[in-house]
């Protein structure tokens, strides 16, 4: 049975004054190219934000340079609006034709602003009156992480599971199509994307026993196209001839089946709620799978395909043309959701190192703590290094792809397992990292965290938490629980890193000028100078920063920088939640490792906008 521990502590991670952070800059970049590296499918013309990556590569970069090094720190507010909404705001604004679109956390209204009026009034709110029992049932909070705009239409997920697309000019709906089942502990919190007239959503609920799947709806009907199953057989998994895996253990029939122990495949969660990219030269969709459940792995023997991967797919048809598995056989949380960022470098040799030829690849930095450079055509590894402290694996051979697990962290039920590095939420989480082509570096928010950890048996019941696992975080090396690196993903090292008191649980956002913005759990939005890390300017906001930051350029001709406050996700369930911060097993173990977030932040969501003054 699942210990009534567990399902409290999953229950409440489901359901003053301000500290100022001591964050220390590490050494100096070195010198580094302004000769952009290319990426694919860029809309960024007209200085509109349209997606919640920017674009269709996921590199959250913005063409525009008015804000510089030089200027930045005489940014200023000029609009602030709360949302209405309370708990956590992971979500990215999004702009196009002149108005700047919200997507709220539960009950996910989507607002309009709109940025051709003086203080940017609402033009109009959409309600889409999402289950209430949807809260009950997600996992991490009840957050959303943005809506896509495409050829005059918002499109937008609801906690409950429906996909909706509203008619950006007025609000009016034009379709809704129901994807989820709640009483399954089944959930949507993911952007979607929009790409070859199609809009690409996938599930949550992976801590339920929720098979995970990723769909592609028609975007002007809102009809199902295809979905492709994470577990089971080859057929529903979408597998078949042209799929041409790289390495050896991703080949063979219904892996989806064999590497699960019986039946265990059918609540093998895999679910898809990170973020998704698409490469329109190479026709190719790439996304991760999450965790296999349950989260003690003594009860899932096998490699659990295609948990904790990344898949490319034709996203005409959902054909699978290759995996690879970051984590096989999932031992602590890890995941595989995280963002895959498509650039082009010059990395080409068999084993990693740079010889001049410029290649298409993959930047895709995972919650086991390494960052992945993979041949995004093939799915070779090219590259994979820790970019954070890391206890729970040896490396991985590039030879056979193979993740090396340390043995003496592998959880065994009934036996505490301790100082787990990264902790279950990973050495980054779904926070997204930014790409700059002008330094070729990759902008990281991320955490510094370890676990004590204990599992158990656990019993699968539709609805209920299927997880087996107790944990307690806490502060990693140094005593801080957040970072913000750059890395060289060519040299294969950090560029410098910023420290910071608090999980990085926002976004970043890279820009043409040379800055590079994140905010923090305790309310500091910060524009830090993208070649250094030398902190430039920053602001103070009511409530902890775990949104998405954008730059966009407005209808007046200046460039504006935007970002949600509203704390809140896993890591500020304490806040967002009211947990109480001596209950160190509330949030599966987080609030042990944020017992005084409480007293630096508080709840409630707002969005804010900058820019330089006339």
């Amino acid at each position: 049975m699942v210990r009534a521990g567990a399902l409290l502590g999953l229950a409440l991670l489901l359901s003053s004054a301000w500290a100022q952070p001591a964050p220390q800059a590490a050494a100096t970049a070195p010198s580094l190219p302004s000769s952009a590296a290319t990426a694919p499918a860029r809309d960024d013309a007209d200085g509109d934000w349209p997606l919640a990556a920017h674009d269709l590569a996921n590199t959250r970069y913005s063409p525009l340079a008015d804000i510089t090094p030089d200027n930045v720190a005489r940014l200023q507010p000029v609009m602030e609006r709360a949302t209405g909404a309370q708990r956590g705001h992971e979500a990215a604004p999004i702009v196009a034709g002149g108005t700047l679109f919200i997507a709220t956390p539960y009950p996910n209204e989507l607002l309009a602003l709109d940025l051709t009026r003086p203080g940017f009034p609402l033009k109009w709110r959409f309600k889409p009156h999402p289950d209430a029992a949807a809260q009950g049932v997600a996992c991490c909070d009840v957050v959303n992480r943005g809506a896509a705009w495409a050829d005059g239409r918002v499109f937008l997920n609801t906690l409950d599971g429906q996909a909706i697309a509203v008619d950006a000019a007025s609000g009016r709906e034009l379709w809704r199509t129901k994807l989820t089942d709640i009483r399954r502990g089944e959930t949507i919190t993911m952007a979607p994307l929009v790409a070859r007239g199609k809009v690409f959503i996938g599930n949550s609920g992976g801590e339920y026993g929720v098979r995970g799947w990723l769909v592609a709806l028609d975007a002007a009907t809102g009809k199902e196209a295809w979905r492709a199953w994470s577990t089971g057989p080859d057929k529903d998994v979408l597998i078949g001839p042209s799929f041409k895996p790289f390495y050896e253990q991703d080949r063979g029939v219904n892996l989806g089946e064999s590497t699960w122990p019986g039946q265990a495949w059918k609540q093998g969660g895999g679910n898809v709620w990170g973020w998704v990219s698409y490469d329109p030269v190479l026709d190719l969709l790439y996304y991760g799978t999450a965790n296999p459940g349950p989260w003690n792995p003594e009860q899932r023997p096998g490699s659990n395909h295609w948990t904790s991967g990344v898949f490319a797919r034709r996203p005409d048809t959902g054909e699978a043309v290759w995996f690879y598995q970051w984590s096989p056989h999932d031992l602590h949380d890890y995941d595989g959701v995280n963002e895959n960022v498509l650039v082009d470098l010059p990395i080409g040799s068999k084993d990693g190192t740079a010889d001049g030829r410029t290649r298409p690849v993959l930047l895709h930095p995972d919650r086991n703590g390494y960052l992945y450079v993979l041949d995004r055509a093939t799915g070779q590894v090219l590259s994979a290094d820790p970019f954070a402290a890391v206890t729970t694996t040896l490396g991985v051979d590039l030879s056979s792809g193979r993740l090396r697990y340390e043995p003496s962290k592998a959880p065994r039920a009934g036996k505490p397992v301790r100082d787990i590095c990264p902790s279950s939420p990973g050495a980054k989480d779904w926070q997204p990292s930014a790409w700059s082509p002008r330094t070729r570096l990759l902008y990281i928010p991320h955490q510094n965290l370890c676990q004590d950890a204990t599992t158990y048996t656990t019993s699968y019941i539709a609805g209920t938490p299927y997880v087996g696992a107790d944990l307690h975080m806490k502060p990693g090396p140094g005593g801080h629980r957040g970072e913000f690196s750059a890395w060289d993903p060519v040299a294969r090292k950090k560029a410098w890193v910023i420290r910071e008191n608090f999980p990085v649980w926002s976004g970043a956002l890279a820009t043409a000028g040379d800055v590079v913005f994140y905010g923090t759990m305790d309310g500091w939005f910060k524009a830090v100078d993208a070649r250094n890390g030398r902190e430039l300017w920053k602001h103070k906001t009511a409530s902890g920063i775990i949104g998405q930051p954008v730059s966009f350029r407005g209808p007046d001709g200046r460039q504006y920088v935007a970002v949600l406050s509203g704390v809140g996700g896993w890591a500020g369930a304490i806040v967002s939640g009211g947990l109480d911060p001596r209950d160190s097993t509330a949030a599966k173990g987080f609030v042990n490792a944020m017992r005084d977030l409480p007293q630096a932040t508080r709840k409630g969501g707002a969005i804010h906008v900058f820019a330089l003054p006339r």
